[in-house]
């Protein structure tokens, strides 16, 4: 295969980015916006020696489970939604079929045992709109007209879009209202390349349950010139709560500073998941999807079946989502996380719920339980350290080895684990079936319908405990 050859490729599945993954003489194509099931003709713009790149130009044959017209017009071009051209019924079956798939592949799990303990995928009944925070670079067209709206893939190109269908219905009234206020008092836009410009991102946050809205504004500044009228118009939107200005000043691709400024109002807004209560700044991190986050917690909480008597750790717990729901039910909790901001977030979330049995540490959780561990043993004559159930939520690379040798040590009668990269859950589960637990139950959860992305809670039972 050659640069610029045009093949008929029939699609067989879908890469980690989205792309339709097909195979022409052995040899495999990676296609945008081709979905399983479609026949297409393309254009090969990227050849390796095993596997190449192609651009879609042509459906000769759609799958049956295209959609005809997707809900947004920019999805093709825009980087955020890579499946919203696939039927939902279709995108859940994929997402189930990728955590079974890597489970058995790369965690050696017995297809027998999947069949018994995998439960089917827990989708959403509306599969758009479901975005309580979104972040919106702002810039300039070829004319010189401020725009502001999402990167195209892999660029830092903006497509300007003011209507997300991922995101909440007055994202769109707000960035209208900022654009205009700042062609009217003539605010500069952010040029990434020349380090010039003053308004570089709009954060938007929105509670589901308290319809509370904030707005943060990220400036190359020290201030936002004019801002008592853009003040004044976004204050006057129903449930407006925080205006804020975060400065950031440095020549980088990190979004937000550290420093944060009130224009108006209070620098957070506050919303629940079950009966638990969060105070959200523009820094904290906070899950995305309410909805299905409240359904990935209760499968956590149902997993963990705590009785009121249990010692539990949640390992990388940050702002203390799931820590302060499972303290509701157990007698200690001890959460970990490395951003100094998270837990200072968490102990806040403890204080305003009157959460009292839940303590919170600054640090790396593959330094912080190892370290715990050691000093248990060297304060107790050599007694083991003991949880009756470890939670960890680890980020996409998943749990570092030293980490789950000393989970195995504390031998937990439960480990639930959080997951949002079900390649490195494989992995982790398959070094802790090596080590003397099984897999009990596992549920994958739809956090991020029209993405690739699928979140996995499963749980993890000591053999013979």
């Amino acid at each position: 295969m050659q640069k610029n050859d045009l093949v008929t490729v029939a699609i067989e599945d879908i890469g980690v980015g989205g792309e339709g993954i097909g195979k022409v003489d052995g040899y495999t194509l990676f296609i945008k916006d081709a979905i399983i099931g479609d026949v297409v003709e393309a254009k090969i713009v990227k050849a390796k020696k095993n596997y190449g790149y192609a651009r879609l130009m042509n459906i000769v044959t759609p799958s049956e489970n295209r959609v005809e017209k997707p809900v947004c017009p920019m999805a093709r071009r825009c980087g955020g939604c890579q499946i919203q051209e696939m039927k939902y019924g279709a995108q859940l079956a994929f997402k189930e079929g990728k955590v079974r798939g890597n489970l058995e592949r790369i965690g050696e799990v017995p297809t027998e045992l999947l069949d018994k303990v995998m439960q089917p995928i827990v989708g959403m009944e509306e599969p758009f709109h479901y975005r309580n925070k979104a972040q919106f670079p702002i810039g300039t067209d070829k004319e010189g007209h401020i725009i502001t709206g999402f990167y195209a893939g892999r660029t830092h190109s903006i497509i300007p879009n003011t209507d997300c269908a991922l995101g909440v219905a007055v994202n769109q009234k707000i960035l209208e209202i900022i654009l205009h206020f700042m062609e009217n008092n003539h605010i500069s836009a952010y040029d990434e390349e020349k380090h010039k410009g003053l308004v570089r991102h709009v954060l938007i946050r929105y509670g589901f349950k308290t319809d509370e809205i904030m707005v943060c504004l990220v400036i190359n500044g020290e201030k936002l010139p004019h801002a008592e009228k853009l003040v004044d118009k976004l204050c006057k939107i129903s449930g407006m709560t925080s205006i804020t200005i975060s400065v950031n000043k440095a020549k980088t691709n990190v979004i937000m500073g550290n420093e944060i400024k009130l224009l108006w109002g209070q620098t957070y807004i506050t919303d629940y998941i079950g009966n638990v209560k969060y105070q959200i700044s523009p820094l904290s991190f906070y899950q995305v999807n309410p909805v299905q986050t409240e359904k990935l917690y209760g499968l956590a909480l149902d997993y963990a079946d705590l009785n009121g008597n249990e010692t539990v750790w949640d390992l990388y717990c940050g702002i203390g989502t799931i820590s302060l729901f499972l303290a509701q039910n157990a007698k200690q909790v001890y959460g970990v996380e490395i951003v100094p901001q998270a837990i200072d977030d968490a102990r806040n979330n403890a204080k305003i719920n009157d959460i009292t049995n839940a303590e919170f540490y600054v640090g790396k959780a593959e330094e912080v339980l190892p370290e715990y561990y050691r000093e248990y043993q060297e304060s107790h004559g050599g007694e083991t350290a003991h949880a009756d159930v470890i939670v960890v939520d680890p980020p996409r690379k998943g749990c570092e080895e030293s980490l789950l040798q000393t989970i195995v040590d504390m031998q937990p009668e439960k480990v639930v684990y959080v997951s949002c990269d079900s390649a490195t859950l494989a992995s982790d589960v398959k070094f802790l079936r090596e080590s003397g637990y099984e897999l009990k139950k596992i549920t994958p959860v739809d956090q991020f319908p029209n993405t690739v992305h699928v979140e996995v809670v499963c749980c993890l039972h000591r053999v013979n405990s």
